[in-house]
């Protein structure tokens, strides 16, 4: 086994499960969370020499599966919205919330979706975010907030009958 192999099995190993998590959430549906991650490691595969290289790979890797993602959503024009979730016990113990708050992300457009998922999920900043997508800071900060009350909208009135409150 060639090094570049090696080095690239251990790191798709040890990253495998954070980019399906995150593919997960940005495709809304296991299935197409599993091909979205393959079609991301095929990619960080394919260009392993320059990705190696790069100051954080793990940073590359997410721009990668992001952008992915949005090029797959404009070729499509379309999403397969599912009830199914993997019940792994990673989201939580509620599952009528947990699927509540699938559904409303899932009706976010996929650049909404992925901003969303970067920043309240994976927790990175607007410029991180914004150097993912390859967009300015100020339409992550525009479509964060714009998304964050369309989710609010939707869930206001779903989450209080979940939670009692």
């Amino acid at each position: 086994m060639s090094a570049d192999l090696e080095e690239f099995s251990e790191f798709a190993a040890a990253r495998g499960t954070q980019l399906f998590r995150m593919a997960y959430l940005l495709a809304g549906d296991r299935h197409a969370a599993e091909d979205l991650t393959q079609t991301t490691l095929g990619k960080l595969y394919a260009a392993w020499s320059k990705v190696s290289r790069a100051d954080n790979p793990v940073a590359y890797s997410r721009t990668v599966m992001v952008r992915t993602y949005i090029a797959s959503q404009r070729k499509t024009r379309w999403e397969r919205p599912t009830s199914e979730v993997p019940d792994d016990g990673r989201y939580g113990e509620d599952t009528a919330l947990r699927l509540t708050l699938f559904a409303a992300l899932a009706e976010l457009s996929g650049r909404d979706r992925a901003i969303v998922v970067l920043r309240y999920w994976e927790d990175h900043s607007v410029e991180d975010t914004a150097t993912i997508l390859g967009v300015s800071s100020g339409v992550v900060r525009t479509r964060s907030q714009r998304a964050l009350l369309k989710l609010r909208a939707r869930l206001g009135t779903e989450i209080s009958e979940l939670t009692g409150r």
